[in-house]
């Protein structure tokens, strides 16, 4: 213990004081967003170390080792080098130290390899190679794996985790388990764990090892977890035993922003943590630093309209600045005009492009913006990943649609042949060649020797797609692309979507709002060349982005989270996309919405903007209406500030 501690009521506020100081025993610290939770971390584990207690008898579990590097080293600034010491880093990373020591009592060499996202990749294909008898319709090795992944993070049987998808999957859910058990069999076989066996095994240690258990409940004097909320099953049973003996437990995190079930975290971990952990003290961090006080107010109010939760007030710490803004706008046009039209006026007002975020509930809900800035040449970059048109799923629809439109396309026919049952690239090469370099969708004979010249099995599969060509032709369908596009769907797309992709049903709507976008263009000969021109300036966008930073963010609220701007747009704020129509009805998934809705604008620095258009266009040229999001029309009155139309604004 140092001579002279650091007076950490200096430093931090009072309830973050509280926290970094609080005495032994379990601790729940509910950090609020914006509420300076990192800073308190670091500052707990600095008390800590000037009171005495080893370093290497700390554990800080967190999500990303990012994360727990810049903690460390903001802890070294504060307590000295000694803070080296600490065991730090991601669950995954902790479990790997575990079974470097002990792996060989689960029957692994304790030099076992890691296979990588490739690596178990290529494993589950000659899995699926090795047990599977008819493979045509079998998933693709990354649906098997995601599967495999799902069961893991739940900590549930393969069986269950099929339960929720074998109606789109149509297949022999035995086989499934069958791929499944062999490729356990085969990672043990090899010595080798994949990502989610770090997670499985480490915690297989623990419980089922009572030597290795007292080890590490003995090792570790105090176990504190960030981002508490996030944690799935797995892990919160991994910090129950860890912080078992000594029961010196601090979880931080905030249950108002819980909103990673889809991958596994539960929310019932951190609502129940304090029964679990008797004698559990409290504190919460709710004076925020990063928004503006008329952004925290509308904050408040939205979150309180959930039932089950810690109540917590977001106190504002800045001075008072414009209210947030809701532009009730008439459909995705007026949105992407209006939302245009206010980042010239904010760069006017010396916010750099950087400076601002799109914020969307789902990816398909960009895709409209995503032309608009294309067209209007203004530089964005996709936080949530890479741009609509460059993702897989969309490029094969497109590959589709341009061999109805190009004969001499031979990078789209390969593309469009390689979906089939057993065509590999040998197979298109020798297929184009036979067709002599050209391949005209308008030409029944040609269609006829290519059908011909296909395997049994992606015969079957293709004459759908044959069938639909004729159609395409026949009806002019080129002028009705977004029907077209349906019809793609329907006789193929959609099972291949769902036996070839991860998140088949999400990537279907980005699908349907692609065909909406086609209607609109016009043409398909219109259409098939604005995806070209926005594709190129896409590589233009990320040649400027490791050259030029000053670039607009667009980004899902999910991948949103932990990061900040002062200017915030989010768009789509109506029912049915912001709360997802998927979710809508379950009281728990209602309230997973609010929180994610909360998490969009607490994002916000200064300027707030919630776009709500009041009308979807369909495919067919219809439209229906749509109400603004039940988290804009339970808010107060006074607020915010409404405007009809970007014109009124």
């Amino acid at each position: 213990m140092r001579p002279h501690m650091t007076d950490y009521s200096k430093l931090l506020n009072v309830e973050q004081c509280e926290a970094a100081t609080a005495g032994d025993g379990p601790l729940l610290v509910l950090a609020a967003a914006g509420t300076g939770k990192t800073r308190t971390l670091v500052y707990r584990v600095a008390y800590l170390v000037e009171k005495g207690v080893v370093p290497d008898s700390l554990l800080l579990l967190t999500f990303t080792n990012r994360a727990a590097r810049e903690m460390l080293e903001r802890a070294r600034q504060v307590a000295g080098e000694a803070v080296g010491n600490l065991w730090s880093g991601t669950f995954h990373h902790v479990c790997n130290r575990f079974l470097r020591r002990f792996g060989d009592r689960l029957g692994y060499p304790n030099d076992f390899t890691i296979l990588d996202r490739d690596d178990s990749r290529t494993l589950i294909d000659l899995c699926i190679k090795d047990a599977v008898i008819n493979k045509k319709e079998f998933p693709k090795k990354d649906v098997i794996g995601s599967l495999i992944s799902s069961a893991a993070n739940r900590a549930c049987d393969i069986e269950d985790a099929l339960e929720e998808v074998l109606d789109e999957l149509k297949v022999d859910p035995l086989e499934i388990v069958k791929v499944a058990n062999l490729y356990a069999e085969r990672k043990l076989t090899m010595g080798a764990m994949d990502f989610d066996d770090l997670l499985v095994n480490g915690l297989r240690l623990l419980t089922e090892h009572e030597p290795v258990r007292d080890f590490y409940q003995n090792k570790f004097r105090h176990v504190l977890v960030d981002e508490y909320q996030d944690t799935n099953l797995l892990q919160a049973k991994m910090v129950d035993i860890l912080a078992g003996v000594n029961r010196n437990v601090m979880a931080v995190g905030d249950d108002f922003q819980c909103i990673y079930s889809w991958r596994g975290a539960d929310f019932r971990n951190i609502m129940e943590f304090p029964k679990r952990w008797e004698g559990c003290r409290i504190v919460k961090l709710e004076q925020n630093y990063r928004s503006v006080p008329e952004v925290l107010e509308l904050a408040n109010a939205c979150i309180k309209g959930n039932p089950e939760q810690f109540q917590k007030t977001l106190r504002p710490t800045r001075t008072a600045r414009n209210k947030p803004r809701v532009f009730y706008v008439r459909d995705g046009d007026e949105q992407a005009t209006a939302l245009l039209g206010l980042v010239r006026r904010y760069q006017e007002d010396g916010y750099k492009l950087s400076d601002m975020a799109v914020l969307y509930r789902a990816h398909y809900h960009s895709i409209e913006l995503q032309m608009m800035l294309g067209r209007a040449r203004l530089p964005y970059v996709i936080t949530s990943g890479i741009s609509v048109f460059e993702q897989a799923h969309v490029k094969d629809v497109v590959a589709f649609l341009r061999v109805c439109e190009n004969r001499l396309d031979r990078m789209a026919f390969g593309r469009l042949l390689g979906m089939l049952a057993g065509v590999g690239e040998k197979t298109i090469d020798a297929l184009w060649v036979k067709l002599g370099g050209s391949f005209d969708t308008r030409d029944p004979e040609q269609r006829e020797r290519l059908c011909a010249a296909l395997k049994p099995a992606a015969r079957g599969q293709w004459q759908e797609i044959d069938r639909l060509f004729g159609e395409y032709h026949r009806e002019n369908l080129a002028a009705a692309g977004g029907e077209v596009v349906q019809r793609f769907c329907d006789v193929f797309f959609h099972t291949y979507l769902a036996r070839a992709y991860e998140n088949g049903d999400k990537r279907e709507e980005d699908i349907r709002e692609l065909a909406l976008q086609i209607t609109k263009s016009g043409s398909m000969t219109a259409f098939l060349q604005e995806v070209a021109l926005l594709t190129n300036v896409d590589h233009e966008y990320d040649k400027m982005s490791r050259e030029h930073a000053d670039m607009l963010h667009l980004s899902t609220v999910h991948q949103a989270k932990g990061l900040e701007w002062p200017v915030v747009f989010v768009i789509w704020a109506s029912e049915g996309m912001f709360p997802s129509s998927r979710s809508v009805g379950e009281s728990e998934n209602d309230a997973e919405e609010r929180r994610l809705f909360y998490v969009a604008v607490t994002r916000a620095k200064d300027e707030l903007v919630l776009c709500a258009p009041e009308m979807r266009r369909t495919r067919d040229g219809g439209v229906f209406f749509c109400k603004p999001s039940r988290f804009i029309k339970e808010l107060p009155r006074g607020l915010t500030r409404e405007s009809y139309g970007f014109r009124n604004a």
